[in-house]
């Protein structure tokens, strides 16, 4: 089975699996098509975080694809250059794209087909042609002539004759497709699946794609969200300095189902601290999924959104308590400020260690950095800040038992031009940090992000039992939260 945002990639994988590939196989191949064929909300270079499910191995693992912010950004070096928050587009919000290290890794790992023909899809797609969304089209459309006069690599990706595509009608990307065959063929040197698979992520990360990476940020001054023309941070040792991890996920028991979701390094344990506090809330009347539901759902998730701001960071910089914030002793004390007659309006975290002062601080913060408030988080652009990116989603499950979930992002078209001879642009995700020292999610060199990206992954008895997710930055651990209770306590089907 396969699901996804974009029906050509659904198919994509789904040949994939009809020509015997597994579920990672399939994975990768409807990955790569979605970074075609909606770019508006994903590109080659962006980020993948995923949860899967190895029948071989018999075991949960998380894939950290989610790449970290140049060595030599700093809150000092970014307040030197008269910034007091990190702009939302252009080449300064850039870090290591790690979308593509993610997919080679987990098809040399747990992949079957040869790379060729998992890669084929996207470069199909990408050179021939793929029907035109709407949302892409507006996408362009809404600021083509700031792309002909300062994003210049933009036009020439995006624009046709100086003009937006034609929404339904094809529209190809030759560039993207030759950067993808190029690197087939430097890792056709190589004999072996799985040392074609490294070959090509050595390719991305230490090679030709690396270095014309380097070569236009150090080179190029672009205008962006701060009002003023800045150069990238990232640069070619950035890409050869950074490793992708598999993790084990942080998991919770609901009932005999058990969720797994990624690290605080992206807002999944939200999901959980979400089902720690409604543990103990459910009654009869959840069945309705009346006013009750409603009321104590949208509470919880108030009082899991504020510890996800004020505890929530890359693990290796921050300490994030997770144990505590999923036990017990600590939901039980969380969930008495739940009014069930009442909606709370306050900003209530937990209180560990110095959490009041650091929620004091983000408070003072919202608004000042922020002006879209919490989560503010994808790509918005200086002339129409109501112009945002988003973010995709795929789940497959393949004959043998493995189950892949996905949350593709960033490399947004519309966020940063794209570098010369490469056809794609960098993923900014830096715009998700705190321009304030000491907090976990404060900007500082090779950290990880915290994102809302939050793929998940469902056990019963140590076996898949469900995989899902959705797009919308915050909504993404709302909705979702939504989806898996109203299957569990009322019946209804995913």
């Amino acid at each position: 089975m396969v699901a996804s945002t974009h029906w050509l990639a659904s198919a994509s994988a789904m040949a994939v699996l009809e020509k015997g590939g597994n579920a990672f196989d399939a994975a990768a191949a409807a990955g790569f098509v979605l970074q075609i064929v909606e770019p508006h909300l994903n590109g080659p270079g962006g980020e993948l975080p995923a949860v899967f499910y190895s029948a071989r191995e018999d075991r949960v693992r998380v894939l950290c694809g989610q790449g970290v912010t140049p060595a030599t950004m700093t809150i000092e070096r970014m307040r030197g250059m008269g910034l007091d928050v990190v702009p939302g587009t252009g080449l300064l919000p850039t870090v290591v794209p790690g979308a593509f290290g993610g997919w080679m890794t987990l098809l040399r790992d747990y992949g079957q087909l040869p790379l060729e023909e998992v890669m084929s899809y996207a470069i199909g797609y990408a050179e021939h042609g793929y029907p035109v969304l709407p949302r892409m089209a507006s996408s362009i459309l809404a600021i083509q002539d700031f792309f002909k006069t300062e994003w210049t690599t933009f036009a020439e990706q995006w624009l046709r004759n100086g003009e937006a595509p034609v929404p339904n009608q094809l529209f190809a990307n030759p560039a993207i497709a030759q950067t993808y065959k190029r690197i087939l063929r430097e890792a056709a040197t190589k004999s072996d699946r799985a040392a074609q698979c490294e070959r090509a992520r050595e390719v991305f990360y230490r090679g030709f794609v690396a270095d014309a990476i380097d070569q236009y940020f150090r080179s190029t001054d672009v205008l962006d969200t701060s009002g003023q023309r800045n150069r990238g941070l990232l640069d070619a040792d950035d890409l050869v300095r950074w490793e992708l991890a598999y993790e084990d996920p942080v998991s919770y028991d609901y009932g005999d189902l058990r969720v797994h979701k990624t690290g605080p390094w992206g807002q999944g344990p939200m999901f959980l601290q979400q089902l720690a506090l409604l543990k103990a809330s459910t009654s009869r009347a959840w069945t309705r999924l009346g006013p009750d539901f409603v009321h104590t759902v949208i509470e919880c998730s108030k009082l899991a959104f504020a510890d996800r701001e004020v505890f929530y960071g890359d693990p290796a910089f921050a300490h994030v308590p997770m144990d505590t914030l999923l036990s017990n002793a600590y939901n039980d004390e969380r969930r008495k400020l739940i009014d069930p007659q009442r909606a709370s309006l306050e900003f209530r975290s937990g209180k560990l260690d110095d959490s009041e002062a650091r929620a004091a601080r983000i408070m003072a913060l919202v608004g000042k950095e922020q002006p879209g408030g919490f989560g503010q988080g994808e790509p918005t652009f200086a002339p129409l800040p109501e112009l945002r990116g988003d973010t995709v989603h795929l789940d497959v499950i393949d004959r043998w038992g493995n189950i892949v979930s996905a949350m593709p992002s960033g490399g947004w078209l519309q966020a940063s031009p794209a570098v010369p001879g490469l056809g794609f642009n960098v993923t900014t995700r830096a715009q998700m940090f705190w321009m304030e020292e000491g907090l976990p999610s404060s900007l500082g060199p090779s950290r990880c992000p915290r994102t809302t990206l939050s793929p998940t992954l469902v056990t019963r008895a140590g076996k898949p039992y469900a995989a899902f997710g959705m797009p919308g930055g915050d909504q993404q651990d709302q909705w979702s939260l939504q989806l898996f209770l109203k299957h569990v306590h009322a019946g209804m089907n995913f």
